[in-house]
C-alpha cells in the first residue's frame, strides 16, 4: 500500500510538472498575441491576452508551491526530486519575465510607439515561442530519447542567439526614435526590449539544465 501511494504521489507531480511546462508555453504564445495586438492597433485584443496570461500565470504559481509541497511529502529519489524542482523553479522565472513584458504592451497601448518597433517586437517574440516550443520538445525527450533532447537545447541556443540580435535591432530603433518619443515611453520600451530577453535568456539557461541532465543520467 505505502508503495502504491508512493507511485501515484510521483504520478501526481509529474503531470503537475507536465501542466506547469504547457502553461509557461502558452504565457509566450499569449504575449506574441498581445504584441500582434497592438501593432494592429487592436488594444481590445491586446488586453484580452494579457488577461488570459495573467492567469494562466497565476495557475503556474499555484502549480508551483504544489509541486513543491508534493516533493517534500513524496519518496522520489533526492537527485529526481532535484531535478524537477530546478525544471519548475526555471520555468515559473521564464513565466514571470513574459508577464513583466505583457504589463510593459498593456501600458504602451496608451503610448505613440512607431510602428516599426512593434513590427520588431512582433518579430522577437515569434522567436520566444519557438524558444519555448523547442523547450518543450526537448524536456519531453529526456526521459526517453537524450541524444534528441540534447539536440533540440542546441536549436534553443541558435534561437536564443536569434532574439539577442534583435535585442540589439530593437536597441538601435530605440535610439532612432528617442528625439519624437517621450521619456516615459522611452523607459517603458525599455522594459519590454529587456523584458523579451529576459525570457530567451530563462528559456536557454532551462536548455542549459536539459544539457546536463543528458549528461548526467
Amino acid at each position: 500500500m505505502e508503495r502504491w501511494f508512493s507511485e501515484r504521489r510521483k504520478t501526481k507531480v509529474l503531470e503537475m510538472a507536465d501542466r506547469q511546462m504547457t502553461l509557461a508555453i502558452d504565457t509566450v504564445i499569449e504575449l506574441e498575441k498581445a504584441i500582434n495586438s497592438a501593432l494592429n492597433s487592436d488594444k481590445e485584443k491586446a488586453i484580452a491576452s494579457f488577461d488570459k496570461l495573467s492567469s494562466i500565470e497565476h495557475e503556474i504559481d499555484e502549480l508551483r508551491r504544489i509541486v513543491f509541497e508534493e516533493l517534500t511529502r513524496g519518496n522520489l529519489q533526492s537527485k529526481d526530486r532535484e531535478d524537477i524542482m530546478h525544471l519548475v523553479k526555471r520555468l515559473d522565472q521564464m513565466a514571470d519575465h513574459v508577464k513583466d513584458a505583457s504589463r510593459a504592451v498593456i501600458l504602451l497601448l496608451e503610448a505613440e510607439v512607431p510602428k516599426e518597433m512593434w513590427k520588431q517586437f512582433a518579430k522577437t517574440a515569434k522567436d520566444l515561442v519557438d524558444c519555448a516550443t523547442t523547450l518543450r520538445k526537448a524536456i519531453e525527450n529526456l526521459g526517453t530519447n537524450p541524444a534528441k533532447a540534447m539536440e533540440l537545447a542546441k536549436q534553443i541556443d541558435k534561437i536564443e542567439q536569434q532574439v539577442d540580435e534583435k535585442y540589439l535591432k530593437s536597441k538601435a530603433l530605440l535610439l532612432k526614435y528617442s528625439k519624437e518619443t517621450d521619456a516615459a515611453t522611452i523607459l517603458l520600451l525599455k522594459d519590454l526590449i529587456e523584458e523579451m530577453e529576459h525570457v530567451a535568456d530563462a528559456c536557454d539557461d532551462t536548455a542549459d539544465y536539459v544539457r546536463i541532465l543528458t549528461v548526467s543520467r
